[in-house]
């Protein structure tokens, strides 16, 4: 069992998620996630930074192994440069690094103004980008015309000893087994535990990463306040979330989540026995990692608790 901390590249500068990645290392924490977006969910948040740089920055400040969770390789991005970087954070990382993939949000694919596909072509677009992706790891020189994507004697010269691990987020049937398809591994932010076993049982036991947050505070009202404040969006039901377009249309939407519900649906405050119970609900879960967030400004001092008193007692 793995325990990571997850860095929200939509709240939080550059240089404060390099020092969360440090803080957490120092903590006891024994890997990252980092978020891929283009926008944040709402101005609120206030950041998107590029997460290549922030990983090509964090390989540098510390040694905790790095996944994205998760990027999209298929619509704002070709999969081709993706590739390339992806190869880079591995060689940067010594190997520790692992490309967590998605089928995306419009908040961020739709930027370049193309058509927002439906799921299913979105799937068979991420299975087609995993597989050139791969293709492309292995050194060759490579041209391909297929049905997304195209290529023209494409080589990438900096690669890691080893091909970089594809794990896939799913959420629903369809996804689920397009990650059992082609997934080194399954990523998700809800304590699934009939996802996480299915997926187990189909690919003989591969790896599994599951994701939360938690909003760390002095008191529980003002943990609520930053969580409402800054992730509302969190509480959207169904596929919004996959769905529309700007962080100004998640601030519509999101006037209908009331505070009542986010208190309800997080982890605030500093009650360590809270925190170690929704943990626990990942682990009970089959997770093989489990990574944490915080939402607000108090993220040292969650860091250093959790540090301090949430995993040694999940380890215990």
């Amino acid at each position: 069992m793995r325990f990571g901390y997850f860095l929200s590249c939509e709240e939080y500068t550059p240089q404060q998620l390099v020092e969360q990645a440090v803080a957490a290392e120092e903590a006891g924490f024994e890997a990252l996630w980092v978020s891929d977006h283009f926008h944040p969910w709402n101005d609120e948040q206030g950041e998107s930074a590029f997460v290549w740089s922030v990983i090509g920055a964090v390989s540098q400040a510390c040694s905790l192994p790095v996944t994205t969770a998760v990027t999209c390789p298929t619509v704002r991005t070709h999969p081709a440069v993706i590739a390339q970087a992806a190869a880079t954070a591995a060689v940067m990382l010594d190997g520790r690094f692992t490309l967590g993939v998605g089928t995306g949000e419009a908040l961020n694919e739709h930027i370049l103004g193309g058509p927002w596909p439906s799921l299913d072509v979105r799937l068979e677009m991420l299975e087609e980008a995993v597989d050139l992706m791969r293709e492309l790891w292995t050194g060759e020189t490579v041209t391909r015309q297929g049905k997304h994507f195209q290529v023209d004697t494409a080589r990438i010269y900096t690669l890691p000893e080893q091909p970089v691990p594809v794990y896939v987020s799913a959420f629903g049937p369809k996804a689920l087994q397009t990650a059992i398809d082609i997934g080194d591994g399954f990523v998700s932010t809800a304590p699934d535990a009939d996802s996480v076993q299915k997926f187990k049982d189909a690919t003989g036991g591969k790896p599994t990463q599951g994701g939360v947050k938690v909003s760390w505070a002095p008191t529980v009202e003002e943990g609520v306040d930053h969580a409402h404040r800054l992730w509302a969006n969190a509480g959207l039901p169904g596929e919004l979330a996959q769905v529309l377009p700007s962080p100004k249309h998640f601030e519509q939407a999101s006037q209908l989540v009331t505070r009542e519900s986010t208190a309800e649906s997080i982890v605030a405050g500093p009650d360590i026995a809270r925190h170690v119970e929704q943990m626990q609900e990942y682990v009970d879960a089959g997770y093989d990692e489990v990574y944490v967030a915080n939402m607000g400004p108090h993220y040292l001092d969650m860091i250093r608790a959790y540090g301090a008193e949430v995993l040694p007692q999940l380890r215990g």
